[in-house]
């Protein structure tokens, strides 16, 4: 009796996973017409492979019991390699610890699929307590290079102090996200670093990354925004010197901070930049994407910027972990120019959202910039009302 209800448990189990991996996603209007969001998360905890999860020898697990609880699937970087969509994801465990798995889809909105096993991520001589959020960047060089967070305790926390960190940005290349070379940290002149991109191509023969120089752990204190600077090596990527980018802003969606997403996209009119903002509220802290264009011969002068956030949690993305959240560090441009957005809804799950270089380009050269005052914002919108006066008539149709 006792095999029979495990083997109709196992069985049970088997096949609710199985039709979560295989659910077909749909594809929601879009009002904005800038996106598509999706009808389904396309990752979750519940995605995590059976066999990361249970003990299925009878003799050591007889009512097939979960032994390694997983709490979320989250901030993925993202590349396409020979015609499948991967996510380089951030998975959290029950115990706190997130490590990087990747994650495979045959056409970007769906199906996807964890590898076997997780990435076993090299350490350098100071081990990684923990790691997340890795921005993946297909190099001239022939490397794919993931450049993540890693932390580590403080080492000069007070006594009873169990919670103050230090953040770097890790560095790690590969050919085919099996094999991975772990490189030296990112060493920087201007405190902790978190967020940090590197840019695809050289730049006067040196290795460039997009940058966020912070004071501590969380606060980013006098880090300006979003930096960038070059380093004369990838090996042993040092940073001297930095440029702010974009400045975090008073009363804006990025006024307490900011961060570059994935590496930029190059368009004939400029290079297209997914950033996240963060403001604070009486709710605690929100967390939204929004997007720049940057020169194309001098990718850290920007060139149009619109207003406000580009995506912000809605309806069920606002519940999780962490709630109020999305966050991006990964994104697809296929040949045809469409455009896969992967993001994750309040450190709990992955979504995708859909466009096209040509509507991306057209909402960041055609969209007003934030003036940083009120009235200002009601001047914007009464030049569009004036503007739109001929039409009438029509949008009455």
């Amino acid at each position: 009796m006792k095999q029979e209800l495990l083997q109709k448990r196992m069985r049970k189990i088997k096949e609710e996973h199985r039709n979560l991996l295989e659910k077909k996603n749909k594809k929601l209007f879009s009002t904005n017409g800038i996106y598509h969001r999706y009808k389904n998360p396309i990752l979750t905890r519940e995605h995590i492979p059976l066999h990361w999860r249970f003990d299925f020898n009878p003799e050591t697990n007889p009512m097939f019991l979960e032994r390694i609880g997983f709490n979320a699937t989250m901030n993925a970087g993202a590349i396409k390699l020979n015609g499948k969509y991967l996510l380089v994801v951030r998975v959290e465990g029950n115990d706190r610890k997130s490590f990087f798995a990747v994650a495979e889809s045959p056409n970007g909105t769906d199906n996807f699929k964890f590898r076997n096993r997780p990435i076993f991520m090299p350490q350098t001589d100071n081990p990684d307590t923990n790691v997340y959020d890795m921005r993946l960047t297909q190099h001239d060089d022939g490397w794919i290079y993931g450049v993540f967070c890693t932390e580590r305790k403080d080492p000069t926390a007070t006594n009873g102090d169990t919670s103050s960190a230090v953040a770097a940005a890790g560095i790690a290349r590969t050919k085919d996200l099996i094999n991975w070379e772990r490189l030296a940290d990112l060493k920087s002149t201007t405190g902790q670093q978190r967020n940090v991109v590197l840019f695809p191509h050289l730049i006067d023969g040196k290795y460039a990354f997009y940058t966020r120089p912070q004071d501590g752990f969380i606060n980013t204190g006098k880090g300006g925004g979003i930096g960038f600077g070059l380093s004369d090596s990838i090996e042993n990527s040092e940073v001297k010197e930095e440029v702010i980018v974009d400045a975090k802003t008073y009363h804006t969606v990025y006024e307490v901070k900011n961060g570059l997403g994935p590496a930029p996209i190059k368009t004939d009119k400029g290079w297209l930049q997914l950033a996240h903002g963060v403001r604070n509220t009486a709710a605690g802290l929100r967390y939204t994407l929004y997007m720049f264009m940057t020169d194309l011969e001098k990718p850290w002068i920007i060139t149009h910027k619109p207003a406000g956030h580009f995506i912000a949690p809605l309806c069920n993305e606002r519940v999780g972990d962490v709630s109020n959240v999305v966050f991006s560090n990964g994104w697809i441009t296929d040949d045809d120019g469409k455009v896969y957005i992967y993001y994750a809804s309040s450190d709990t799950r992955m979504h995708v959202a859909t466009s096209t270089i040509e509507k991306l380009v057209d909402y960041c050269m055609n969209s007003p910039q934030d003036k940083l005052y009120s009235h200002l914002s009601v001047e914007t919108i009464n030049e569009l009302i004036d503007r739109n006066h001929k039409f009438i008539n029509v949008l009455a149709d």
